[in-house]
């Protein structure tokens, strides 16, 4: 019996031992601020995060090569069938919600622009600041690189599906396009909402009736912003076990109040 409760305790604490968490770059900051505090509740645990994009992070967990993939994006058809191909069963946890806010120079006068006006300007149908009320001055497009869910869900949501400008602009991280916003004064990006600061203009946006609502956790709530998205963690079924205890952590009161502090949206 002794025998028995020792090889338990041995596996809980190998469950805690070491988890890896891959993927978004959205969710990056939140994840790392939650495996700190994990840490430091359940000393016996190591959580490592890193960033790459939803897409890197999903074809991680493909490979059996992360526990966790973070993603700003739902999984896609195509990469469920691989992971069942393999016999394993994807878990999606909702773990936050975010609103995708629209950045400009802070030097740009324009402070707002229709769905309409973000389609053409990042496929390539206005180019000119004037175009849209501002000055005369090229616009430069900036999006996240293709493997992106931050990508995948502004082509969906604001594009509608379109495909991007040819050639555009395109950034492996989020904190790049914040410093190329910077130092642009004509360009235009998009970035989650834990990201807005000091360095970048956040606009206004409008998808109907003429109603233009700024990206806050206050719109994102009460459903007036029109970008908002989940954030998510996806694992295989067969590594509940080992995953659970920390993702149990995140959807927590404590979790949720990180998930706040960081500056996303909670699930409640």
């Amino acid at each position: 019996m002794r025998k028995l409760l020792l090889v338990a305790i041995l596996t809980t604490a190998s469950i805690l031992a070491a988890q890896t968490i891959k993927g978004s770059d959205t969710v990056l900051p939140l994840s790392q601020q939650q495996a700190e505090t994990y840490m430091k509740v359940n000393k016996s645990a190591k959580v490592t995060v890193t960033g790459g994009g939803s897409g890197v992070g999903i074809s991680a967990l493909i490979e059996g090569t992360t526990d966790i993939a973070q993603s700003s994006r739902k999984i896609k058809f195509d990469e469920k069938k691989k992971l069942s191909d393999k016999g394993s069963t994807v878990v999606e946890k909702i773990i936050a919600y975010d609103a995708l806010a629209v950045v400009v120079n802070p030097k740009n006068a324009v402070n707002q622009l229709t769905r309409e006006q973000l389609d053409d300007i990042f496929t390539g149908k206005i180019t000119n600041w004037k175009e849209v009320g501002g000055a005369d001055l090229k616009i430069t497009p900036i999006a996240r690189e293709t493997s992106s869910g931050t990508y995948e869900f502004f082509k969906e949501e604001v594009l509608q599906k379109k495909d991007y400008l040819a050639g555009i602009m395109s950034v492996p991280a989020t904190g790049t396009i914040i410093e190329t916003i910077k130092k642009t004064p004509g360009a235009i990006g998009y970035v989650g909402l834990a990201y807005l600061n000091k360095n970048v203009k956040a606009l206004k946006v409008s998808f109907k009736d003429g109603q233009f609502v700024e990206p806050s956790v206050k719109t994102a709530k009460d459903e007036t912003y029109p970008i908002v998205r989940p954030l998510i963690y996806y694992y295989v079924q067969s590594s509940e076990a080992a995953v659970k205890p920390f993702i149990d952590y995140v959807l927590s009161k404590d979790g949720q109040k990180i998930v706040s502090d960081v500056g996303f949206i909670t699930i409640h």
